[in-house]
């Protein structure tokens, strides 16, 4: 269906993925009988019942976390473990969900490390109180020396790399790589990566994801001023859309890439909106992520052998629309 661009490693995982059942709105044995939009079915497991928390640093209206916890909600209720879902954008924030997630004594916590540092002291409680981690999306090369059991995502400088010889290969020659979140690792870490590759020019522009309005002026004004700018890519699938009307407004012929996808940007992709996007499958990582904890507490596995487990990057395109357009309309793609 896609091009990809890196092994991903998830081999490994057919097994896990094999066991997949009904789905779940909130996780545990509850859901365990009903079948879901995810494609499974039957029954879920007789293993003592978990508590599995997920801590990520998603603002308001991010579509991806969306898809990551429909992905850990799959997993958690056939799993028979009740899922803990909360999210701060603010580092600090973010480090006092976790410390909650400690003291109500969950059994296993999934966290991303978008602000590592912020991330490492309570990190070092949660080993302290024996409680297993596993680390998804961002912050893979800090896993390991926080104690976590491995690292669920995409290798963001691989992406951006990808990105960058997609660019090239298009023949384009100046890119505004657009970042919604100022001082998220992995979000520096994919405009990096384009630069490496890319055989233009590539200038970062950071704007305030969270407002819509805000961030869409930016991109338009930056378009109206630098108007050899024939590239844009986006970070995440909700700017993608932004960037689309800010070049409108911008009356430029920027082509927009995006990373990551959600309903609307296979909507325009369909319509040759948007170039390509970058594919770093977030359903997969909510998904192993709690089948990682699982395992681990009932069966002491470590999937990968504790090396990061890769679910990305692949290059998506107007050509894999047929097919993603029936996943992204049920919030796993």
């Amino acid at each position: 269906m896609r091009t990809s661009r890196t092994a991903t490693g998830v081999a490994a995982c057919i097994t896990v993925i094999a066991l997949a059942a009904g789905c779940s709105s909130s996780g545990g044995k509850d859901d365990e009988d009903k079948s879901g939009d995810g494609g499974g079915g039957g029954k879920g497991v007789n293993t003592p019942r978990l508590k599995i928390a997920m801590v990520t640093h998603s603002g308001e209206g991010d579509t991806f976390w969306d898809i990551v916890q429909s992905g850990a909600k799959q997993a958690a209720g056939k799993d028979n473990v009740e899922f803990l879902y909360s999210n701060d954008k603010e580092a600090k924030g973010q480090a006092e969900l976790v410390q909650s997630a400690i003291d109500k004594k969950v059994d296993g916590i999934v966290v991303t490390l978008a602000k590592p540092e912020a991330m490492k002291t309570v990190l070092g409680k949660a080993e302290a109180a024996g409680i297993p981690v596993v680390t998804i999306n961002s912050g893979g090369e800090f896993s390991a020396d926080f104690g976590a059991l491995g690292h669920i995502g995409q290798d963001e400088s691989v992406a951006g790399e990808a990105v960058g010889d997609e660019l090239t290969k298009g023949g384009k020659k100046k890119v505004l790589c657009v970042i919604h979140e100022q001082g998220n690792v992995s979000l520096e870490q994919r405009c990096a990566g384009v630069k490496k590759t890319f055989k233009g020019s590539v200038e970062n522009l950071n704007v305030e994801g969270t407002n819509a309005p805000n961030a869409q002026s930016s991109i338009s004004a930056k378009l109206q001023a630098t108007k050899d700018i024939d590239a844009v890519v986006t970070l995440g699938a909700p700017i993608a859309a932004l960037s689309v009307k800010a070049k409108e407004d911008a009356d430029s012929e920027a082509e927009v890439a995006t990373f990551d996808l959600n309903a609307e940007v296979v909507k325009r992709l369909k319509a040759k909106e948007v170039g390509f996007a970058v594919d770093q499958q977030p359903y997969l990582q909510g998904y192993l992520a709690i089948d990682e904890l699982w395992l681990y507490k009932t069966n002491a596995n470590v999937i990968g052998g504790g090396k990061p487990v890769l679910t990305g990057p692949a290059i998506v395109t107007e050509k894999d629309v047929p097919q993603l357009e029936k996943y992204t309309a049920r919030g796993t793609r």
